[in-house]
């Protein structure tokens, strides 16, 4: 939600192909908005169990329904331990983001 109020309005979104195995730090898809280009990138190494279709046909989504149809890939970690220590808590997360929108005077993704 916030990698997509930051970034705008998706405009194509193109993942790699479900029963692929990404890399930590590679990337799982390309977003595209009218601000930007780049690679949605792994934080630990997993394959791709499941694209969503939908978004390619409607990259809107990501930002009208980011946490229902605009999911972009679901992931199945190859080491889960690994993953867990790469992972953040959703409740220490907050203060970084607020202070990090605070400093790019981002209002929010309203």
């Amino acid at each position: 939600m916030i990698a997509t109020g930051m970034a705008g309005q998706l405009v194509a979104f193109t993942p790699k192909k479900a029963g692929k195995t990404i890399a930590a730090g590679k990337s799982c898809a390309t977003v595209e908005s009218g601000k930007w280009v780049g690679p949605a990138k792994l934080g630990f190494d997993a394959e791709i169990i499941a694209v969503n279709d939908n978004l390619s046909g409607n990259p809107k989504l990501a930002n009208s329904d980011s946490y229902g149809e605009g999911w972009m890939v679901k992931i199945k970690p190859v080491d889960m331990g690994a993953a867990m220590g790469v992972l953040t808590p959703g409740d220490t997360v907050g203060a970084p983001y607020e202070a990090k929108m605070a400093a790019d005077e981002f209002a929010g993704c309203a």
